[in-house]
């Protein structure tokens, strides 16, 4: 599945080379999008992606990926078929490979997720 296919602004390239100064502040200062996703650097095989977003993602899965979302500032929502787990600033959350998810940010939310370098944000289905 494309992420062209879908109205989030998607950057997978890696931002930040090893050993820069990463300044998150200056990039949700910058960011006019809704639904933004930058990935900030790669450690090891895995990548920091930034997000900067409000209202509603797709229901999507990762079929061979946990996802780790921590709460920057703003509220987020994480809907799974038989529960919402409500995160808020300083909260985290790891969504296990193949659980159905919607991710859903009622208000201006900035997060830090961390992810294999291979996934596809909108998901395998």
């Amino acid at each position: 599945m494309s992420t062209e296919a879908f109205p989030y602004l998607t950057r997978l390239d890696v931002l930040h080379a090893f050993g820069e100064i990463i300044d998150v502040p200056a990039l949700v200062a910058a960011n006019s999008h809704p639904w933004y996703n930058q990935t900030l650097c790669q450690v090891n095989q895995s990548v920091v992606r930034l997000g900067v977003v409000q209202g509603e993602y797709h229901w999507h899965k990762h079929e061979a990926e946990d996802e780790f979302f921590y709460v920057v500032s703003g509220h987020f929502l994480i809907e799974l078929e038989h529960r919402v787990v409500d995160l808020r600033p300083g909260q985290a959350f790891v969504v296990h490979k193949g659980l159905l998810h919607r991710p859903r940010a009622p208000e201006k939310t900035v997060i830090l997720m961390v992810e294999a370098a291979g996934i596809i944000p909108t998901g395998d289905t």
